[in-house]
């Protein structure tokens, strides 16, 4: 049976994927095989006000400094607020966030990826704010799609997400316009592909350390019992 669940983003999801471990019956030793995983099927559910806690302050006063397209929905969950945000307005409301003296935001964390394939908008962009003035944390996400997959860098708000932009370049393929040097940060520079996309192959890459030798594919694999 289908079971319907919200998932730590607030998106409806339907267990029907299956993966992971519990694997029978094939050479898979990655442990993509058994367990079922709730995969993403509809856009964001926004939370309604009121959100709770500092969460409501800091949504008002964010919303009061920017452009109102510039924050496309509000997520509660599991006691953590992410602000989606548009991707041409990520930097004004990054310096927003770390200016303000209400807000005063001052370390960027990190930024990372997400894919969902089955999105419009497949590749998430996540930035992990905190206030070091308030202690307090959000996180701002903006989405981009295959065909036009760039972001405005924010490098010049905050200079950590210099080599964490490069990384989520490296890994899934997100272009942050102006960045100083976008190069691959993991991967060789010559390197075909993104690894961290879901749709990026498991296996049958050759090991370039080892004459001949090649990773073989998960379901080609020997698996020991």
């Amino acid at each position: 049976m289908d079971v319907l669940a919200v998932s730590h983003r607030s998106r409806i999801v339907k267990n029907d994927d299956k993966g992971l471990f519990g694997v029978r019956g094939t050479g898979d030793t990655s442990g993509f095989g058994g367990l079922v995983r709730s995969r993403p099927l509809a856009a964001v559910v926004p939370t309604p006000p009121p959100y709770g806690g500092y969460f409501d302050e800091v949504v008002e006063t964010l919303t009061d400094l920017v452009d109102p397209e510039s924050v496309h929905a509000v997520v509660v969950d599991r006691g953590e607020l992410t602000i989606h945000v548009d991707r041409d307005h990520i930097a004004q409301v990054c310096r927003a966030m770390r200016d303000d003296e209400g807000l005063r935001f001052e370390l960027c964390n990190s930024v990372s990826g997400v894919d969902y394939p089955d999105q419009e908008a497949r590749f998430h962009v996540v930035y992990q704010l905190t206030s070091m003035t308030y202690r307090r944390t959000v996180r701002l996400e903006v989405s981009v799609s295959l065909a036009d997959p760039h972001v405005p860098s924010v490098t010049e708000v905050y200079p950590t997400a210099d080599w964490q932009e490069r990384e989520t370049y490296d890994m899934f393929g997100v272009v942050f316009d102006g960045h100083p040097n976008l190069t691959r940060i993991l991967m060789p520079d010559d390197w075909e592909g993104y690894p961290q996309r879901k749709d990026y192959p498991l296996g049958g890459i050759p090991v370039e350390y080892k004459n001949d030798a090649e990773i073989a594919p998960p379901d080609e694999r020997r698996a020991y019992k």
